[in-house]
C-alpha cells in the first residue's frame, strides 16, 4: 500500500501517454491528485493533462527521475516497462505489480495460470511450430483462432483460421520465437465483460456485466447492463472475481468472457488496466473505472460502481482513412441529445485506429443505442 500521509496530496505516476493515460489523469486531477505521465515519444492524448514527460522509458535514470516524486506508479498498458522501473528503483510503489503485468501480457502464461486455477475457458495449446499449430487446430476443429503471445491489441495479432493453409499463411505474421497460441473457437451466445477494481489489500468492487459487440476482433459497441439471466450475471461476476484473484490484479482488471448456450461462462482474456469495455462508466456509473483505478493503486477507499441510469451504451469511433485528424462531424455529434463525445487527441488517423468514443445513458435501450450510434457515425475524424 502507498505510505503517503495527510500532509500532502498524493502524486500518481502513469507509464504511458495514450487515451487511457489521459482518462486516468482526467479522473485523478479533480480529486486533488497530481499526475505525472511518461511516454517514450510525443503522444497527443497526454497533452494538457498533468505533467507530461517525453523521454526514453527504458533508461534507468529517466525512470528514477520520473518515479521519485510519485507516491505510486501505474500503467496504462501492459507493454509499459513496470519491471524496468522496479529494477531502477526497487523502493517504488508500482501497481499492478510487474509479475501480474508479465503474466497477463503473454497470452500463453495468462491462460495457463487461469486454467491451472480451474477457471472455465476454451481449449488451447501453446504451439512452437506450424506443424504443432496445425495438429492443435485439427484436434479442436475449424474454425480455430491463432493468437500472438504478446503485442496484440484492438484486433491486431489475431486470426481466425478455417484450414491448414490459413494457418501456414498466418504463422509468419503472428508467431514469435516461442510460437503462438491456438485456441478452440467458442460458439458463444454473446461476449461479456466485467471490470473489477481491487486495492492492494484485496478490497474490491465489481462493475455491472457488460455486453460487448465485436467486429473483426475489435470492440464496436458496449451495452450495460447485459441482458442476461440472473444465473449468467452471477456466474460472470464470480468468474471475473476469481480470475482477478488468480493474477493478483490491483487497480482495474478487465475480464472478457463468453456466454455459452448452456448458460456457462468462459474466460476469454484479461487486461491489467482500464479497458475499452469500461469507458461507458465515465457517464454511466457513480464512479468511473478510471477514478476507481486511481483510488485502488493509491490505496484510497473505493467508490460505488453502480449505474446512474438504467442503460448506458458506448460506441467506439474508429479511423477511416490515413492522414491528420480533423473535426468533421464533431458539431453534429455534439448536437445529438444526451451524447457524451470523447475525442482522444490523436493527431494521426489510420483505418480502424481508436480515435474516440461516444456514450449515451437513459432508460430506453433502443433509443439510447440509436443516439450513441448516430453521434458516432457523424464523427469522420
Amino acid at each position: 500500500m502507498p505510505t503517503f500521509t495527510d500532509d500532502h496530496f498524493p502524486t500518481l505516476g502513469i507509464l504511458g501517454g495514450g487515451q487511457l493515460g489521459r482518462m486516468l489523469a482526467l479522473a485523478a486531477i479533480p480529486m486533488g491528485v497530481h499526475v505525472r505521465l511518461l511516454s517514450p515519444k510525443p503522444a497527443g492524448p497526454m497533452r494538457d493533462v498533468g505533467e507530461a514527460i517525453v523521454a526514453d522509458w527504458n533508461d534507468p535514470d529517466v525512470l528514477r527521475d520520473f518515479a521519485a516524486p510519485c507516491d505510486a506508479v501505474t500503467v496504462e498498458s501492459e507493454w509499459a516497462p513496470a519491471d524496468r522501473l522496479l529494477d531502477a528503483m526497487p523502493e517504488a510503489v508500482v501497481w499492478p505489480r510487474p509479475e501480474t503485468i508479465n503474466l497477463i501480457r503473454h497470452k500463453g502464461t495468462q491462460k495457463e495460470a487461469l486454467r491451472d486455477a480451474g477457471l472455465p475457458m476454451p481449449s488451447f495449446e501453446r504451439c512452437t511450430t506450424v506443424e504443432e499449430a496445425i495438429s492443435a487446430a485439427n484436434q479442436f476443429g475449424f474454425p480455430a483462432l491463432l493468437k500472438q503471445f504478446e503485442g496484440s491489441y484492438d484486433g491486431y495479432g489475431n486470426a481466425t483460421v478455417r484450414s491448414e493453409e490459413d494457418i501456414r499463411a498466418a504463422w509468419s505474421d503472428l508467431a514469435a520465437e516461442d510460437g503462438l497460441l491456438v485456441e478452440a473457437f467458442a460458439p458463444f451466445v454473446r461476449e461479456l465483460a466485467v471490470l473489477i477494481a481491487r486495492r492492494p489489500d484485496g478490497d474490491s468492487v465489481t462493475y455491472p456485466v457488460a455486453f460487448t459487440l465485436q467486429e473483426d476482433h475489435r470492440c464496436k459497441r458496449v451495452e450495460v447492463p447485459a441482458t442476461v439471466s440472473d444465473s449468467v450475471w452471477r456466474k460472470a461476476q464470480e468468474v471475473a472475481r476469481e480470475a482477478v484473484e488468480v493474477v493478483n490484479g490491483v487497480g482495474i482488471t478487465a475480464v472478457e468472457l463468453f456466454e455459452m448456450a448452456d448458460g456457462n461462462v468462459l474466460v476469454n482474456e484479461l487486461a491489467p488496466r482500464p479497458h475499452n469495455t469500461g469507458h461507458y462508466s465515465i457517464e454511466g456509473c457513480v464512479t468511473s473505472q478510471f477514478e476507481n483505478h486511481v483510488r485502488a493503486v493509491l490505496g484510497l477507499p473505493l467508490a460505488s460502481p453502480e449505474l446512474r441510469d438504467p442503460v448506458a451504451v458506448m460506441t467506439n469511433v474508429l479511423g477511416m482513412r490515413e492522414g491528420l485528424a480533423r473535426p468533421e462531424g464533431w458539431r453534429e455529434a455534439l448536437g445529438v441529445p444526451g451524447a457524451a463525445v470523447h475525442i482522444y487527441g490523436k493527431p494521426d488517423v489510420r483505418p480502424e485506429r481508436k480515435l474516440g468514443h461516444v456514450t449515451v445513458t437513459g432508460r430506453d435501450r433502443a433509443s439510447v443505442r440509436a443516439r450513441a450510434e448516430r453521434a458516432a457515425e457523424y464523427l469522420k475524424l
